[in-house]
């Protein structure tokens, strides 16, 4: 069996009974990165064997990790914090394991822009997630231009050295409404800002902005 096991976005504490059962049960356990997987591991007690699975051997790995799979082991699939599979290289490993037959299932947990999207107070039944934007200024606009068209909560992610030049675009694109930014969820300096995208730029450029945004349009 393949176990897709979501761990905490950041405190220690959000992990379900379940998923701490399988890490601790499992063959092996493959890790977006070891080092930082250890972290929840040791804190825990739990001295199953790990393997790396990120983005530059995740070709090789997932068939590595299919054949110990089809020999009768079982494997749990993390990635550095939240749900495996969105916006890592779980994808790769969980459509192959389809592909093979193999037996999956969902250990659920933490999704970071779920967790800020419901803190946001925006509507929830109809949005899209977008992942991150582009990099480069003129190509995030057109696609924040494109998402403009629809009338759904829009949700994506941002790093703290775009953050600035994002909501600038934001606001070059939607005007100065108000929107939501996410910060550090579930964390110790977790914050929520809901406010026009002008002050909310105006307040982050006051600070030295860091950690992981959700942005809510």
């Amino acid at each position: 069996m393949l176990y897709i096991v979501a761990t905490p976005i950041g405190n220690l504490k959000d992990i379900a009974l379940r998923a701490l059962e399988i890490l601790k049960g499992v063959d092996l356990i493959a890790c977006e990165d070891t080092r930082h997987t250890k972290i929840l591991l040791d804190h825990y007690g739990i001295r199953t064997p790990t393997t790396s699975f990120y983005q530059h051997n995740r070709i090789i790995k997932a068939e590595y990790l299919i054949k110990i799979l089809k020999e009768g082991k079982s494997v749990a699939l993390v990635c550095d914090a939240g749900m495996p599979g969105i916006l890592d290289p779980g994808y790769n490993l969980i459509n192959l394991a389809i592909k093979n037959n193999v037996e999956i299932t969902v250990i659920p947990g933490a999704t970071a822009f779920i967790n800020a999207l419901v803190l946001s107070g925006k509507p929830a039944h109809n949005f899209i997630f977008e992942g991150f934007l582009p990099n480069r200024s003129q190509a995030r606009r057109n696609r924040l231009k494109e998402l403009a068209k629809f009338k759904h909560t829009i949700v994506f992610y941002e790093s703290c050295h775009r953050i600035i030049s994002t909501l600038e675009d934001i606001k070059a694109v939607f005007g100065d409404k108000e929107i939501v930014v996410a910060r550090e969820l579930t964390k110790k300096f977790e914050e929520i800002k809901r406010a026009k995208t002008e002050d909310i730029v105006r307040d982050l450029k006051q600070q030295n902005p860091r950690g992981e945004f959700v942005v809510i349009i």
